[in-house]
């Protein structure tokens, strides 16, 4: 006797053939591309999968480069930039940009003072141990400041200068390199009374400083 099996090729649809026999041409045709259909979908998950490790790998990398040293004060070119005023709060920050060609790392802590205005101080906010930020090209990494000046003239003083010390005193050779930075103070007067008396700074933040 010769057996029959029946083989599904689409929903509603059977063809009987014998034992051994291959299946009609349409149902191999429409096998055939069920298995090419289910590679290529197999092909792009892969793809997509490989592609979303890379990119993650590559982040990854740039955040934890361990092979960039810290900055020295001749790596990189400091500037104020006005952030905005409101009901006497004042908004700047000390922005700092890579020269072309150096890469390096600034403490996520800036080491920010004032020069003049003995009754100001400064008050840094950042926690010690504010994560690091790399720049490099030209790219940029700032502190933000903050202070008042609602008081009188006599309640007032005005900054000569902020100064920055670099992280690094010295070059890979060796050889010394002065970390100190100034840079002219140029938004007026400071709150300087009992109550109110102090220039916040903020930890370091990646990018550009918002301007006003």
């Amino acid at each position: 006797m010769i057996t029959q099996r029946a083989i599904g090729i689409r929903p509603g649809t059977s063809y009987l053939v014998k034992a051994g026999a291959e299946p009609p041409e349409n149902a191999r045709g429409d096998e055939i591309m069920k298995n090419i259909r289910r590679i290529a979908i197999a092909v792009a998950v892969a793809g997509g999968a490989a592609a979303a490790f890379a990119g993650t790998a590559a982040a990854t990398t740039a955040s934890t480069d361990s092979s960039a040293l810290p900055c020295t004060a001749n790596q990189f070119s400091t500037k104020l930039v006005y952030g905005g005023a409101g009901a006497g709060q004042r908004q700047a920050a000390l922005q700092f940009t890579a020269n072309e060609g150096e890469r390096c790392v600034l403490s996520g802590r800036a080491d920010v003072n004032l020069v003049g205005a003995h009754d100001v101080l400064v008050n840094n906010e950042a926690p010690a141990d504010a994560p690091p930020v790399l720049i490099a090209n030209g790219s940029s990494a700032y502190a933000p400041l903050h202070w008042t000046a609602i008081g009188g003239e006599d309640e007032q003083q005005t900054p000569n200068a902020v100064t920055m010390t670099a992280p690094a005193d010295s070059n890979p050779h060796g050889d010394p390199i002065d970390p100190n930075v100034t840079v002219d103070w140029t938004f007026g007067a400071v709150d300087a009374s009992a109550d109110s008396h102090t220039v916040d700074v903020g930890a370091l933040t990646a990018g550009e400083a918002p301007a006003a």
